[in-house]
């Protein structure tokens, strides 16, 4: 697995599992969304696709990006299998280099973190612009390392709802705060083991 090169690291972690059969969505974005209609959706950094294909189902059409071709080739094989594949695009896309181009009515960007430095409220900043009026940003990022994290330094610190919001610099004429916190609740891992974990939460809404 390469430790200099994003691309390489990224396809060497999701190759080294196996292909997800059926991936969950994140809590926060189901309990966000779920009283939400249906528009267009980005979901950045979309691993197993968990996210992209409970949107689908529900009538999203997806836009779905990570920078690892292994995981979006997986989702885009598994949006077909389900019969979702005119609902989800999946492609591998480098955010440090560009932005997935359109505009949409949500961003899903759920831990978007990474090792390697990739910009990220250049990334965050450039989705909130690419929301239609009316549109959210959803950004869930850990607040706490869980034992089965690809990260396993518990000395990480991990930016607050309100730091992230403070790099994305919503002017408060065009974008509204609509939640910034921290809940904690009972995460499972992959080994089926569970711990406490804390999410770091910011939902941002464009308003004009």
């Amino acid at each position: 697995m390469s430790t200099t090169d994003p691309v390489g690291f990224w396809n060497g972690v999701h190759a080294a599992r196996l292909a997800a059969i059926d991936p969950q969505p994140n809590i926060i974005l189901a309990e966000t969304v779920s009283s939400l209609s249906p528009g267009d959706a980005l979901d950045l950094g979309c691993g197993d696709g968990g996210d992209a294909l409970w949107l689908a189902r529900r009538g999203w059409h997806v836009t779905a990006v990570d920078i690892s071709a292994v995981a979006a080739g997986r989702l885009a094989d598994l949006a077909v299998s389900y019969g979702l594949g005119d609902r989800v695009a999946a492609a591998p896309h480098d955010l440090r280099e560009s932005f997935p181009p359109g505009e949409f009515d949500l961003v899903n960007a759920h831990y978007l973190h990474t090792p390697f430095d990739m910009g990220r409220a250049d990334v965050l900043r450039a989705a909130a612009h690419a929301l239609r009026p009316g549109g959210r940003l959803l950004v869930v990022d850990h607040g706490s390392t869980a034992p089965w994290s690809w990260n396993p330094d518990p000395d990480v610190r991990y930016p607050t709802p309100q730091e992230v919001a403070a790099g994305i610099d919503p002017d408060p004429a065009i974008w509204t705060i609509e939640r910034a916190d921290a809940p904690r609740r009972i995460a499972s891992g992959p080994d089926g083991h569970t711990a406490e974990v804390t999410d770091h939460v910011l939902l941002l809404r464009r308003t004009a």
